[in-house]
């Protein structure tokens, strides 16, 4: 008997998430044991996607030139700019909290959609916005003598991930996904080398593994998760993709004794809860 149409769209949401987690926590470990920024990660999860992505397009004989070259910018920028805040906020912060307020990001796309996208959002998304910045208050814990930078870069990177979807939106009212992922990818290498030249570090030996691992399941998280989203509705799918915070949560305490409190618990059930709020009203429009 096959397996169903949901189930597949469940494993591959639950695979795309667990490969961003490993991703990060080998991102982690590297950062740690050595002198490679995580920035420089994501030049090489950038790189390898632009190649798979231009070998892709050269197989199917597709065309380079996209038919809205704005959306299509916008959405490479925006996208390489909540990647990197995200990875330096892997290195400044817990596995836990990076993953957890990154994974936002649904809350603010609803916030910035009547300016993007010209959709209305309905007043119960305010009550889930405010759940949100609950859960997000619990796991910063912000004080007045100091707040950590780690936990503010997680915070900025789904900040600006919910303007890189809203971005993404519009790009696909005119171009494909692979023409978008293309130049995702192109301008996320650029703008990724840039940033990382400066203080490169050429890994070596078992490091050059871990570096390339990390990069190469980054990128199969994007393939899993497009192919999740063919098989299950985004209300389900965003459930499912919360999953995130929970693997985050679990292999951050067991590998970098990354602290579990009842807090942190909380703030992460109250954004999970939110992100199944926000989607769920998604669904509806």
């Amino acid at each position: 008997m096959g397996i169903s149409a949901v189930k597949k769209g469940i494993l591959f949401l639950l695979a795309a998430e667990l490969c961003f987690t490993l991703s990060t926590v080998i991102t982690k470990h590297v950062v740690l044991v050595s002198a490679v920024p995580a920035v420089e990660i994501t030049f090489f999860r950038f790189s390898a996607g632009f190649v798979l992505s231009a070998f892709h397009m050269v197989r199917r004989k597709a065309s380079f030139k996209p038919n809205n070259w704005v959306t299509v910018s916008l959405r490479g920028v925006l996208n390489t700019v909540a990647v990197i805040v995200f990875f330096y906020s892997i290195q400044f912060t817990t596995v836990t909290k990076a993953n957890m307020l990154n994974m936002t990001y649904p809350v603010f796309v609803f916030l910035v959609a009547p300016f993007i996208n010209r959709e209305k959002s309905s007043r119960l998304f305010w009550v889930f916005l405010g759940l949100t910045m609950a859960g997000i208050w619990l796991v910063i814990q912000p004080t007045f003598e100091s707040v950590n930078t780690g936990d503010l870069l997680g915070l900025c990177s789904g900040v600006v991930a919910g303007f890189a979807i809203s971005t993404l939106k519009e790009a696909r009212e005119h171009d494909n996904t692979d023409v978008i992922l293309f130049y995702l990818m192109a301008f996320g290498t650029v703008v990724n080398g840039l940033v990382v030249l400066p203080r490169f570090v050429l890994p070596v030996n078992l490091l050059a593994l871990f570096v390339l691992t990390a990069a190469l399941l980054g990128f199969a998280g994007q393939v899993f998760l497009t192919e999740g989203y063919r098989f299950i509705r985004a209300t389900s799918g965003s459930l499912v993709s919360s999953s995130r915070i929970l693997f985050a949560g679990l292999l951050g305490a067991a590998l970098f004794h990354d602290p579990l409190s009842i807090r942190i618990a909380l703030g992460g059930v109250l954004i999970m809860n939110s992100l199944g709020g926000v989607s769920l009203l998604g669904e509806k429009k």
